[in-house]
């Protein structure tokens, strides 16, 4: 019986406009104060929202009732974009 013939194939090598090397060679790294903003901004929502449940809606500004736990979240949320930045 004949043996089939072994086929050679060819080293694939990406085009130079899609390499992952040239990508990350322009990477800058992130700013030392981003990290800090985005951890510093967790701690404040969570804060805001721990003393306004625990004074039982009082603190810390009465008048905007649940505008409160918007400022909370918000600044929460506000951390995860900054986050988004980091590399």
């Amino acid at each position: 019986m004949p043996k089939s013939q072994v086929r050679k194939k060819k080293v694939y090598t990406p085009p130079t406009d899609v390499r992952p090397s040239a990508a990350a060679a322009s990477r800058k790294p992130s700013p030392s104060w981003l990290p800090i903003t985005g951890v510093g901004l967790i701690v404040f929502g969570i804060a805001w929202l721990v003393v306004y449940y625990l004074s039982d809606t009082n603190y810390p500004v009465a008048s905007w009732t649940y505008w409160n736990l918007a400022i909370g979240f918000g600044a929460m949320v506000a951390s995860l974009a900054v986050f988004s930045r980091w590399r």
